[in-house]
């Protein structure tokens, strides 16, 4: 049996990207990082971490994987993740009625807050 242990994110910051995303997500390092790798993981137990790698490839405008965050407050989360450095995206790919805000990590990364509320 397997099962998902982390998701790995390019970075070409990856000091930056950490900080970022400790802050988003209440993760902190599994074992000390270095300025080409780190592993992060929840602070309150078991969950699926997010390690962080040195890149040089740029971005891509519609991932092929990305992150799905869920919230029930939404626009709340949108608004704490912008004050830590993401930025909205204007995405031309939203649906009507969509339950998903796309935005972008202190790298670029593509990531969504989906409302779990959202009735549609």
């Amino acid at each position: 049996m397997v099962h998902i242990g982390t998701v790995v994110m390019g970075a070409s910051d990856v000091a930056r990207a950490a900080a970022f995303w400790k802050a988003a997500l209440t993760y902190t390092e599994r074992e000390p990082g270095t300025d080409d790798w780190v592993v992060l993981v929840p602070v309150d137990g078991p969950g699926v971490g997010l390690s962080l790698g040195r890149s040089i490839s740029p971005v891509q405008e519609v991932p092929r994987v990305h992150l799905d965050l869920y919230s029930d407050t939404q626009e709340a989360e949108v608004e704490r993740l912008v004050a830590l450095g993401a930025e909205r995206v204007a995405w031309e790919l939203y649906p009507p009625d969509a339950d998903f805000v796309v935005l972008a990590d202190t790298e670029g990364n593509r990531f969504c807050v989906i409302d779990t509320t959202h009735d549609g």
